[in-house]
């Protein structure tokens, strides 16, 4: 029984020769690892940014973002532009006196990442980050860790530095509250002027986004379901996730994780050894996504920031040039990903243009409507006039569709004169009806930007939908053209509510079309539509109520203009006589 025992403990357990082989081999593996991730993986990516004259053109693949350059934040007053130079004296964090060092720059409720200095207690970054802020002084907090592959970070020292006023501090060293350190800062402030801001250049990032969505929302709060992107990133409701893909991001090794990817950002997370890691790369920030290596095997996707954005979440790897980049890896596929994200950033660049255009339009309309603006001399955007000799179009045809189609109890140009011109009560009277309040009525002027005649009107209406306000501001601008013979009117309408649950993203575009068929009526055709500024979480519940309301809102207005035209009648039908306040479309 003894010697089976020993027999079966001299099989089962190691000898000392196999137990040094295999800590050797071990050992030997883990340096082999090391040298490849962590140093020519870097190398790899470096000689990829730099590789212009590549003879592949496909390899090269990259989305330009030129005009997504641009400092931060375009309601801001000052622009601060830091510059973060070096370190020294840095606590020795690894067991071998070294540190990885990478800074966190704070400013406001603005946070950056600079890159990993590996290896080192005197980093060399020359880095720059920009921050938007709208007064002085303002604090900058710059605090240094050491980063660890498993564990958190270490916190080697901070400081925080004060801006008091314009101007630039130079190359100045700061001691860290820590027993040893110093950094190195260059900081810069510029005070922006009126023109400067990236709304009046057409830009409006995720943060000039969030501020004009703030500004516009009412009250009311639309709860949906939330998503990865509001659990996990805390982001806003109205940041969707369109793609998400299974892929690594390239640290002192990969951590594996789950890239989402929305209209607005690309976020990524993982949770490996329990080190949570969370990225958050807004697309105003991407200067160039292209394709590149890991480790000479691994096909790999880099997101480059343009200068001056630094990191997001997590210290992203840094490259000769100054920009900060973020590398993935290890997707299942990685061309079908790598297209999946240029589209994205083309359609954030062409939703910029978008709304660029929609503000135009829109600022053009409400200058055109009002009687002030016709009648002072304020500016207007130069691209919001036409170039050419044609007319813009007062409201978006292709959204309409047809909602009512029927014989009306009066000609075209009865139905201005009657129900339209600045001296009818009809206004009134239906809006009574409808239970509106604070009516404000303009009067009909000629514009030099559309024919016919516009006005402005503004009202505080009832809100049937449960999740609205009780009540809503409402503006509405009108257009009228009536025909050389007097036969045909056009009357169109652009709704805009105030404080409606997403009512900055969206008009409601109504155009009534009248023709005399006989001598006191006429043939109605009204069609209605929802024109969206720009994309919103319930785009097609939005569309479908706001044509519903308008239905029943038209029911209402045909049944006080018919009882309003039949009291009327003994005066303004025999008015033949078109309005002095009238201007009929020319016969060109």
């Amino acid at each position: 029984m003894a010697m089976t025992i020993e027999t079966a403990m001299e099989f089962l357990l190691p000898s000392w020769w196999e137990i040094e082989v295999s800590v050797a081999a071990s050992l030997f593996v883990i340096v082999v690892y090391w040298l490849f991730t962590y140093r020519t993986g870097d190398f790899v990516a470096d000689r990829s940014l730099g590789d212009v004259n590549s003879t592949n053109p496909v390899d090269d693949v990259k989305v330009k973002m030129g005009q997504l350059k641009g400092d931060p934040q375009s309601n801001s007053a000052y622009l601060i532009k830091l510059e973060l130079l070096a370190a020294k004296n840095l606590i020795g964090a690894n067991l071998n006196g070294t540190s990885d060092p990478y800074a966190v720059i704070t400013c406001g409720t603005e946070k950056r990442f600079s890159s990993m200095v590996p290896g080192s207690r005197n980093p060399m970054w020359g880095e720059e980050f920009n921050f938007s802020v709208d007064e002085l002084p303002v604090q900058i907090n710059v605090t240094i860790y050491d980063w660890d592959i498993i564990w958190k970070s270490t916190v080697l020292g901070s400081v925080t530095v004060t801006v008091e006023s314009e101007g630039q501090t130079g190359a100045v060293w700061h001691t860290l509250d820590s027993i040893s350190g110093q950094v190195c800062l260059h900081i810069r402030t510029i005070k922006l002027s009126g023109n400067s801001s990236r709304v009046m250049n057409g830009y409006v990032g995720a943060n000039a986004r969030r501020r004009i969505t703030l500004d516009k929302q009412g009250p009311t709060v639309v709860h949906q379901k939330p998503g990865p992107l509001q659990t996990i990133f805390n982001l806003d409701p109205d940041d969707v996730v369109e793609h998400s893909y299974s892929c690594a991001l390239e640290r002192s090794f990969l951590y594996h994780g789950r890239m989402y990817v929305s209209a607005w950002h690309i976020c990524f997370h993982s949770n490996v050894f329990s080190k949570q890691m969370k990225v958050v790369i807004p697309f105003e920030d991407i200067d160039e996504i292209r394709r590149s290596q890991h480790a000479f095997i691994n096909p790999a996707i880099t997101i480059i920031l343009r200068m001056g954005a630094g990191g997001h979440g997590v210290p992203p790897l840094g490259s000769p040039d100054g920009r900060v980049r973020y590398k993935f890896a290890s997707f299942w596929n990685r061309n079908h990903a790598l297209r999946a994200l240029q589209r994205a950033a083309k359609n954030y660049e062409a939703m910029l243009e978008a709304e660029k255009k929609e503000r135009a339009e829109s600022a053009l309309r409400a200058h055109s409507s009002s009687v002030r603006g016709s009648l002072t001399q304020a500016q207007i955007p130069e691209d919001s006039v036409p170039k050419t000799g044609k007319l813009p179009a007062f409201i978006k045809e292709e959204v309409l569709v047809r909602i009512y189609n029927d014989v009306f109890p009066c000609t075209a140009e009865q139905f201005f004169n009657i129900l339209l011109n600045d001296g009818s009560n009809f206004t009134n009277e239906y809006r009574s009806v409808r239970k509106d309040t604070n009516l404000d009525m303009g009067q009909w002027h000629a514009a030099d930007e559309y024919d016919g005649q516009v006005r402005e009107i503004t009202f505080r209406t009832l809100c049937n939908s449960p999740m609205c306000p009780p009540d809503t501001a409402m503006t509405e601008y009108q257009h009228a053209v009536l025909s050389p013979d007097k036969e045909m009117l056009v009357f169109e309408t652009v709704q805009q509510a105030h404080d409606v649950p997403f009512g900055s993203y969206f008009e409601v575009h109504c155009r009534w079309c009248l023709e005399t068929n006989a001598e006191n009526s006429s043939t109605i055709d009204i069609k209605v539509g929802a024109h969206f500024k720009k994309w919103c979480l319930m785009q097609s519940k939005i569309k479908s109520g706001a044509i519903n309301e308008y239905k029943k809102e038209v029911e209402v207005m045909l049944e006080v203009a018919r009882s309003y035209i039949k009291s009327n009648t003994s005066t303004s039908m025999t008015d033949t006589t078109p309005s002095s306040h009238f201007v009929a479309q020319d016969g060109t």
